[in-house]
């Protein structure tokens, strides 16, 4: 049992470590892709697409409402963030690109007789990992989470 048991508790606690990991990792990628859904469904005029680009800011509010979608779920400021470790928008990026369509396609609806589509991106860099063990002093991380997300703007 002495030779055993230090084996088991480091492949118990490894466990819990390795799922929280993998918990914050699902919760920043849900969370970047319910931003990028909110961000594609704002009006087109937020998005002006003359010609083919990209890395363009979009107008408006929709930065800022989309950070604070991603970050907390919700528009309105003042909401807890999905993890205890993101207290802040800095590292949460909005941009657009403006797209060529395809001319040998005949797109209805929103998208009919549009030269160029606006796609939305929403990403995510280097938030700092809170490792379960972080806070007794066993173990420190260096891990950052990161994750990125794109829809098509839909104008709605």
């Amino acid at each position: 049992m002495a030779l055993v048991l230090p084996i088991l508790i480091v492949l118990m606690f490894g466990s819990f470590e390795l799922g929280n990991y993998f918990l914050n990792e699902h919760a920043v990628v849900k969370a970047v892709r319910d931003g990028a859904r909110y961000a594609s469904r704002q009006s087109f005029s937020h998005f002006p697409c003359s010609s083919a680009g990209s890395g363009l800011s979009p107008g408006g509010t929709v930065t800022a409402d989309t950070q604070s979608i991603t970050r907390t779920g919700q528009v309105t400021s003042g909401g807890s963030p999905r993890l205890a470790s993101w207290q802040t928008n800095a590292g949460i990026n909005v941009t657009y690109d403006c797209v060529t369509t395809n001319n040998n396609v005949d797109y209805a609806g929103v998208y009919a007789k549009q030269a160029f589509l606006p796609r939305v991106k929403v990403s995510v860099s280097n938030l700092a990992y809170s490792s379960l063990f972080q806070n007794v002093g066993i173990l420190g991380s260096n891990l950052t989470l990161n994750a990125e997300s794109q829809a098509v703007v839909a104008g709605l």
